[in-house]
């Protein structure tokens, strides 16, 4: 039906050039699919990384018209996951690190019809401002107490509508959604990303920055263990080290019974237990 058009919308034409574009400026490009992302969560995003990375909503077919038409390794690769609702992301950092970023940027949402709760949904006492009606049978649903004063429903005390996990009824949503009451916390994470010739997949860009830092800390903790223990001397163990071996040092010395300003008091107490134990054998060996 379109085969003839001559035309297209200003829209999609500005799109398009803008993909001809801005791969070449940038060192990575990253995807984002919109099934389970909110256009709101883009703006926040948008604002913070002003500078840094450029986001662009896209429609699938023209971007993908427009990213092959470019020679640019791997953007085919990347294109092909090109499907329904996208976003494109252009930076210089590493994939890696924007995912990590984006990932620190959550925000609190109001809830969907089968969301789960991110948090212990809490609702507060106080007036609602809500007139009464069929919604205070929302609110026994939901476990809430309720009265109604001066001609708005109020809520007698805290409650708690929904645990951390809990799956939000269709119900529960609405009656949230009008008491301003944000259940989920909502993040961004890549699809996919190219960056020098290589596309890498979501598991690959997902890295658990606290498991690596416990990692490192732990193999930090081994290693300076084991130089000590070899005495391989390093800025970071010298002090360590020179006083494990003047603890040593210390222990031989008295062992020895060689007397210094640092091991005498120590000498004379191990000699004075040795004689005291040495006498108590020549007393039973007398008594016999």
């Amino acid at each position: 039906m379109h085969q003839n058009r001559t035309k297209y919308p200003q829209k999609k034409m500005q799109m398009y050039q803008q993909l001809q574009e801005l791969p070449s400026k940038y060192k990575v490009i990253a995807l984002v699919r919109m099934e389970k992302v909110r256009s709101s969560q883009l703006l926040p995003l948008r604002k913070k990384f002003k500078g840094e990375v450029e986001i662009v909503s896209i429609k699938d077919k023209v971007a993908q018209k427009s990213l092959s038409t470019l020679k640019i390794p791997g953007l085919e690769k990347l294109a092909a996951n090109l499907v329904g609702q996208c976003v494109l992301m252009f930076t210089n950092m590493s994939p890696i690190k924007l995912n990590i970023l984006l990932g620190k940027n959550k925000i609190m949402m109001a809830a969907r019809g089968g969301d789960k709760a991110s948090i212990d949904v809490v609702i507060k006492a106080g007036n609602t401002g809500i007139t009464p009606g069929p919604i205070l049978t929302d609110f026994k649903e939901a476990g809430v107490s309720t009265k109604i004063d001066q001609g708005t429903v109020w809520i007698t005390k805290d409650s708690t509508a929904a645990k951390k996990g809990d799956v939000i009824s269709g119900k529960l949503a609405t009656l949230l959604s009008k008491l301003d009451v944000k259940a989920v916390e909502a993040g961004i994470v890549l699809n996919s990303a190219l960056e020098d010739k290589v596309v890498y997949n979501q598991e690959e860009l997902t890295v658990d920055v606290e498991q690596y830092r416990t990692a490192f800390a732990q193999a930090h903790q081994e290693a300076l263990a084991l130089s000590i223990e070899i005495g391989y001397v390093t800025k970071e163990n010298v002090n360590l080290i020179l006083a494990k071996a003047a603890q040593q040092a210390r222990s031989l010395a008295i062992e020895a019974g060689f007397l210094t300003e640092d091991t005498k008091d120590a000498t004379i107490q191990r000699a004075h237990g040795q004689a005291k134990a040495l006498s108590g054998k020549l007393k039973g060996y007398t008594t016999q």
